[in-house]
């Protein structure tokens, strides 16, 4: 899979094409769809363009959104953040997430509080467990908790910045985590990404290791040559070239 994040938590601040209403959203994902991706990972807004997880925005996003994948002919997958940052209380959050319809998978964040909780809110609500693992050093977190084994798939996703300020050959820092996955016994799929500079060469990491990807203004504005994207559809081609 190649997945689109069109906008994470940023704004225009970051780049004046970043899509932050349900329209432009839309508008840019028939773009990406067209290029070539085939999931998608969402940071739903609400009217304000503000981030939230209430259900009944996440509910009317996911429709619309799946409706334009079925246009386009795209089996797309739809995934969400399950951010604390979004709604700091767990007991409310977990609460909004009980009631979400349409979303295949969401990533919870391992660095997050309670993430145990929430993971098994959505494994009674069927909603796939997509783990956020930011560093090596979260692996043992991860096992600690037991629910490896019960994940859809666990996000590598590494940023050479905050918080972690993580160092040396991002394939390398890939490798760490990849061999304690092996190491743990886990056949769990497999989502390698990195932030800002580390992004392109961890697109290729992942084409290498037949991992799932993703690109988008969520992780890096930029194109390999160093040139600002206009566009996510840009980002997504040029990950496919890469993938050649």
């Amino acid at each position: 899979m190649l997945q689109v994040t069109p906008n994470g938590p940023w704004t225009k601040d970051v780049h004046p094409n970043m899509p932050v209403s349900l329209t432009e959203v839309l508008a840019d994902l028939r773009e990406c769809f067209r290029a070539g991706a085939t999931g998608v990972h969402l940071h739903v807004r609400d009217e304000t363009g503000a981030e939230t997880l209430r259900p009944e925005v996440v509910n009317e996003t996911c429709r619309w959104v799946r409706a334009l994948a079925a246009e386009e002919g795209i089996a797309a997958e739809i995934g969400l953040t399950t951010g604390e940052w979004i709604v700091p209380g767990l007991a409310e959050r977990i609460a909004m997430i009980r009631e979400w319809e349409g979303v295949d998978v969401a990533t919870v964040n391992l660095s997050e509080a309670g993430f145990e909780s929430v993971m098994a809110a959505m494994l009674d609500t069927g909603i796939g467990i997509d783990v956020g693992l930011w560093a090596p050093a979260e692996m043992k977190v991860l096992l600690a908790s037991g629910l490896l084994p019960r994940a859809r798939r666990v996000s590598i996703e590494l940023d050479p910045g905050e918080p972690y300020h993580l160092t040396g050959e991002p394939s390398a820092v890939a490798q760490q985590v990849n061999s304690a996955l092996d190491e743990a016994g886990s056949a769990c799929p497999r989502l390698t990404h990195g932030m800002n500079e580390w992004t392109w060469p961890l697109v290729a990491d992942a084409f290498r290791r037949g991992h799932d990807t993703r690109v988008g203004f969520e992780d890096s504005i930029y194109l390999p040559d160093g040139s600002i994207a206009p566009g996510n559809a840009a980002l997504v081609r040029a990950a496919l070239a890469l993938r050649g």
